[in-house]
């Protein structure tokens, strides 16, 4: 799910020429060394199940069933995510 966060952050960047494309090509390429084997992967079907149970988008369950299966909160203010899933989600203060 970071790869597609830190690339919109990238490309938003890239044209509000603050990064050159080559500039913005190599952040990704150092972000996904750091990353390696770091990263988890949730299934699609059980994303698919939150969602469909829930007035909340797919990628909003992608990161309720990650914080799900790490066992840890998922610190939101997201409301829809707050209501549909009170045991996994959890308030920013």
């Amino acid at each position: 799910m970071w790869r597609s966060e830190f690339r919109n952050v990238l490309a938003t960047q890239v044209r509000r020429r603050t990064l050159t494309l080559e500039q913005a090509c190599n952040l990704q390429m150092e972000a996904e060394d750091v990353m390696a084997g770091r990263e988890f992967q949730v299934p699609s079907a059980d994303v698919l199940r939150l969602a469909a149970g829930s007035q909340c988008s797919a990628y909003d369950c992608e990161f309720v069933l990650l914080a799900q299966r790490l066992n840890v909160p998922l610190i939101t203010n997201d409301r829809a995510v707050l209501v549909g899933f009170p045991d996994t989600a959890v308030p920013l203060l």
